[in-house]
């Protein structure tokens, strides 16, 4: 034991020496100031932040932290603090609620936004990626010019792979050139963690637990967020003056900067198709909030066709994908008609919120979309439904 004591003190300290060299900041990219939102909570006591992103946003942790560090960081500013994570939902659904959910009580004057996990997991194109993000800040940013954005990258089992791989996940790469684009400062906490992880500093089985972090991961995330902005306040700006933020030329001219929803309430009925004014499924399954107990317009009869005419460049609708749900053919100005599968991987036990864009890309003006359900259905479906929320446009 004489022998194994001292070894185990040298193994305890060359630990700590390791995980005290990990500062959050080595992880933080700033770009452009916080500035003007510092300047909005000190000199006029008032401020809007709004918290932007999926289920780890929406779950108790690190944005009661942030909303906590900011009230005692500006003692007399009154906050209205925005909370708009909904879970499963990452950039283009954010792009296409953004008037609803960030901006219902106004411009806001800084905005959190993660997406890296939902829109890796929910396997949207690296051109979604750009076109979803940057929609986002200039919808943001057309609102208020002067509204200071943070991205934040958050962990995953598969992005600490291809860290560990010295690769850079693609998801990750996307939203950092619409930052860069941008001048937008970035909190790498998929990084983070790994590095962290890898330090020997805690574990992801016990510790962290899942890409939903555990209390204990919610923290790790709150500190390294809490250094990011007492970083960032801690500048000199007592003689500086707010200023607008440029705005370039888009990254992708698609980019869904003009996103809207729209609900569906046709002027009357429509063969085949029901307008339901509160829906709610007639299984136990699971359901999400806003997707239940609302106005949806319920198809499960083949062949019957909606039509609807929008203006814009994009159209999608978003529905309550659930164990019953059917394959929709679609077809926009008479083109031919395409199908698309309206059952996803989590269908089987969860009426699930799922954005489907149909088209982008399109000319921006005046368009018709024709709607109907295929004969066809997934093979893990047990029926053919269309629950249809929102349409959206861009």
């Amino acid at each position: 034991m004489k022998k194994v004591v001292p070894f185990l003190l040298f193994v305890l300290i060359a630990h700590l020496s390791v995980a005290q060299n990990l500062n959050p900041a080595g992880f933080h990219t700033h770009r452009e100031s916080l500035k003007n939102s510092f300047l909005k909570f000190q000199n006029e006591k008032k401020g809007r932040v709004a918290f932007l992103g999926g289920s780890i946003t929406y779950n108790p942790g690190w944005r009661d932290s942030v909303c906590n560090y900011l009230q005692q960081r500006f003692p007399e500013t009154e906050f209205d603090f925005i909370a708009a994570g909904i879970p499963s939902m990452g950039s283009t659904p954010a792009a296409f609620r953004f008037e609803r959910d960030v901006l219902k009580n106004g411009p806001v004057d800084l905005l959190f936004e993660e997406a890296a996990v939902n829109d890796d997991t929910n396997s949207r194109s690296p051109e979604e990626m750009v076109r979803g993000m940057e929609g986002i800040v200039r919808h943001a940013r057309s609102a208020k010019p002067a509204c200071d954005i943070v991205i934040m990258h958050f962990v995953d089992p598969g992005k600490m792979d291809e860290y560990r791989s010295a690769k850079i996940p693609v998801v990750i790469q996307q939203h950092e050139k619409v930052a860069e684009h941008y001048t937008i400062s970035t909190i790498n906490l998929a990084k983070e963690v790994t590095e962290r992880i890898d330090a020997g500093e805690f574990d992801w089985d016990n510790d962290f637990v899942n890409l939903h972090p555990s209390p204990f991961g919610q923290g790790v995330y709150a500190r390294s967020i809490i250094q990011f902005l007492e970083d960032e306040f801690s500048n000199d700006f007592s003689k500086e003056k707010a200023e607008q933020h440029e705005t370039p030329t888009p990254l992708d001219k698609f980019c869904y900067d003009a996103g809207k929803l729209i609900a569906p309430n046709p002027p009357k009925p429509i063969k085949g198709w029901e307008f339901v004014e509160n829906w709610h499924p007639d299984n136990d399954k699971g359901t999400r909030l806003n997707y239940t107990n609302v106005p949806m317009l319920v198809g499960e009869y083949p062949g019957k066709i909606i039509k609807f005419q929008f203006k814009g460049n994009a159209v999608g609708i978003a529905v309550a994908a659930g164990p019953d749900a059917g394959i929709i053919e679609y077809s926009i100005d008479d083109q031919p008609w395409e199908k698309q599968d309206l059952f996803t991987q989590w269908s089987n036990n969860l009426y699930l919120p799922w954005y489907f864009t149909l088209e982008s890309g399109l000319k921006n003006r005046k368009h018709t979309i024709q709607i109907r359900l295929s004969d066809e259905k997934n093979p893990e479906s047990t029926g053919r439904k269309c629950v249809l929320r929102y349409f959206y446009f861009n």
